[in-house]
């Protein structure tokens, strides 16, 4: 469970905010804070994952706020402000979000920051399952379906459209395969043509140009030839 906290004077930011949060699921709300003090007195006695903060605040400035916490969650900021989008990512803030938003745009924001969330799996810990998981969400013909990244074997370019390839299933995203590459930067995921990312820890076998994935052959591009032969190297 994602535990987040939304910082903003404004109570239709917050109303906009929950609601689009209260679409996903493994999402949960642990306060409003109506400004950076009363945020900054529940942080000193408790955590949580995410915080949404907005910028012009009464009292405390978001981005002053931000400097005094030592260990900040991961941190999407929301703001009618473009100018400060800079000094934000000096900060390392996961993703600004420019107000009024859409829920498409919230949503890469969300993935993004979450995406290095480690969240606990409601099972018992065995030596053949993993207690931490690593997830995101994918908006595939207006649902919004909830992926574990380690079931993906490939992603596929079809145009504007991107395949994303699990153990179970294909879904269809309205994404270019250059957005799913920033969405699954993690090392276990290797671009091996213009078309194709594949995830490495489920290649069956590498033979010529092609990369046998279970039933699956895919094209390896010239281009990507060198990064291939570094799997064995």
């Amino acid at each position: 469970m994602i535990k987040y906290l939304i910082i903003d004077d404004e109570f239709i930011a917050h109303d906009i905010i929950k609601g689009y949060c209260d679409i996903l699921p493994n999402m949960q709300l642990e306060k409003h804070c109506y400004d950076a003090i009363e945020a900054i007195e529940y942080l000193n006695a408790n955590s949580v994952d995410l915080i949404f903060l907005d910028l012009n605040m009464p009292k405390l400035k978001g981005f002053d706020f931000l400097k005094t916490l030592t260990n900040p969650p991961k941190v999407i900021v929301t703001t009618a402000y473009k100018e400060f989008a800079l000094e934000g990512y000096e900060l390392n803030i996961s993703d600004y979000l420019l107000k009024p938003f859409s829920f498409e745009r919230f949503l890469k924001a969300v993935n993004k920051a979450t995406k290095t969330t480690v969240v606990t799996a409601p099972v018992i810990q065995t030596a053949a399952t993993a207690s931490n998981t690593e997830r995101i969400f994918l908006n595939s013909n207006k649902k919004h379906i909830q992926v574990v990244v380690s079931d993906i074997l490939f992603v596929e370019a079809d145009g504007n459209y991107s395949k994303i390839v699990t153990r179970t299933e294909t879904i269809s995203i309205r994404e270019k395969i250059s957005t799913v590459i920033d969405l699954l930067a993690n090392t276990n995921f290797v671009q091996v043509h213009k078309s194709f990312i594949v995830a490495k820890s489920h290649i069956n076998s590498v033979e010529g140009n092609r990369i046998h994935i279970g039933k699956h052959s895919i094209p390896i591009g010239k281009m990507y030839k060198l990064q291939v032969t570094e799997f064995w190297s």
